[in-house]
């Protein structure tokens, strides 16, 4: 095996090599937990293979922190963490999404209404330039405006390599109590509680109709009278519906939405019967990208988080209800632990709320022409929300610029990727993914 030094080395020889005239992309371990787009160009770029950045270099049970390769999947994590009843503070829902995934995708879950995202508890990046520089960046360091900007950015201001990031303490197990509301304004003032309060470790929910909302509350306990795990027969969405509570070791409740959040795969009972311990959200997506010239882009489910401010979300769900109409959908709250410098300033300054509700939709068909994605984005705009790039993105580049922050990326792309072999931010999300090249 080669050291972490060794493998810098070979990034940066792949780097020195790369034709500059033209795009490049990584090629990773692990597929990409992005929302498949058959169209997209970066199925034809060179590559920088990354695919062996996947060991966990510490962990330090007293200082309560991890250091590990960018590459490292989260169920590889959890599985050593817990050797020391840690666990990282934020697990995206999926077990093969890695640590530098979840940082350049914006990953969250049900611990992000106390700690936001899974890079607001990061405490330093290595980040490998186009040129082949490696940067050490921290929040309080030179680099500190990399830091920051490198969240959401989708692998265009340079490589991240390495992470330090935080633990908490773990149980064993983790009880759930379904909390059950048949309005939105009984639902919001139960999230609101808990928020005040914090007096719960993890919270999310799935509203399943207008008057079937769901909020999952848990807790860490050390033991338990049974425990459940969604792997195979049982699909958890469907069980936040029918059960009062549940039990479940730590590492399944983690990954409960693994085999599909509201989209479970295969969906009939012999599906699952036969097919569905060895189908899972990785499998799908590989899939899908193996045959992705043959498949049709108006077959992929419409997928998408929304981030919408907690005093909005009424006027959102009255609109989604006219507009949209689908359920279910994955409520998560998430806390806006700062003012992120990523967003634009004057974006920054129209933000009142400390409180969001990510509203996601996923597994939707498209039952007609209308382009929802568009609908949601124009939606998102007038109420001063956002979503996440992982979705086919139909922004107006002038309207994409009015919310991630144009100047501190400009900057730093000079900087980072002055050939712009990685891309620009609103090219790549915007139009390359779509199949649409500059």
């Amino acid at each position: 095996m080669l050291t972490h030094k060794e493998k810098i080395n070979r990034i940066i020889q792949q780097l020195k090599e790369h034709n500059i005239n033209k795009p490049a992309s990584l090629k990773k371990k692990t597929v990409s937990h992005e929302v498949p787009k058959p169209g997209d160009k970066r199925y034809y770029d060179q590559k920088i293979d990354v695919s062996d950045l996947t060991a966990i270099l510490y962990i330090n049970p007293d200082k309560r922190i991890c250091e590990a390769e960018s590459g490292v999947t989260f169920i590889d994590l959890v599985k050593e963490t817990m050797k020391h009843n840690l666990v990282p503070i934020i697990v995206p829902e999926l077990k093969t999404i890695t640590i530098g995934g979840a940082v350049a995708g914006c990953s969250l879950e049900s611990m992000s209404y106390k700690y936001g995202g899974f890079h607001d508890t990061c405490l330093e990046y290595e980040i490998i330039t186009a040129n082949g520089e490696v940067l050490v960046c921290t929040p309080n360091n030179k680099n500190s405006l990399l830091f920051q900007m490198i969240h959401g950015t989708f692998g265009t201001l340079g490589i991240i390599s390495k992470l330090k990031f935080k633990l908490v303490p773990a149980e064993k197990f983790v009880k759930v109590v379904y909390e059950k509301y048949q309005t939105l304004e009984d639902y919001k003032k139960a999230v609101w509680k808990h928020f005040q309060k914090q007096d719960v470790d993890f919270m999310d929910g799935i509203i399943h109709s207008h008057t079937e909302y769901v909020l999952s509350v848990a807790n860490f306990i050390n033991k338990a009278p049974y425990n459940h795990n969604y792997d195979w027969m049982r699909v958890y969405y469907k069980s936040t519906k029918t059960r009062k509570e549940d039990y479940l070791k730590t590492i399944d409740y983690f990954f409960r939405y693994d085999k599909g959040v509201t989209n479970v795969t295969p969906k009939s009972f012999l599906g699952r019967l036969f097919f569905g311990k060895f189908i899972d959200s990785a499998r799908v997506l590989s899939l899908v990208n193996k045959f992705q010239k043959i498949i049709s882009a108006k077959k992929i489910p419409i997928t998408v988080d929304t981030f919408i401010p907690f005093s909005r979300i009424t006027d959102f769900m009255e609109w989604y209800k006219k507009e949209i109409n689908f359920f279910p959908l994955w409520c998560v709250p998430y806390k806006l632990v700062r003012q992120y410098e990523w967003l634009d300033k004057n974006f920054r300054e129209k933000i009142k709320d400390e409180l969001f509700l990510d509203i996601a939709i996923y597994g939707m068909k498209k039952k007609d022409r209308k382009n929802y994605y568009k609908l949601i984005e124009d939606k998102l705009i007038e109420i001063g929300a956002i979503k996440t790039l992982i979705s086919t993105n139909y922004y107006k580049e002038e309207d994409f610029w009015k919310i991630w922050n144009k100047d501190y990326y400009d900057k730093l792309k000079k900087q980072t990727d002055p050939n712009n072999i990685f891309r620009n931010l609103y090219t790549k999300t915007c139009k390359t993914m779509r199949g649409v090249e500059e």
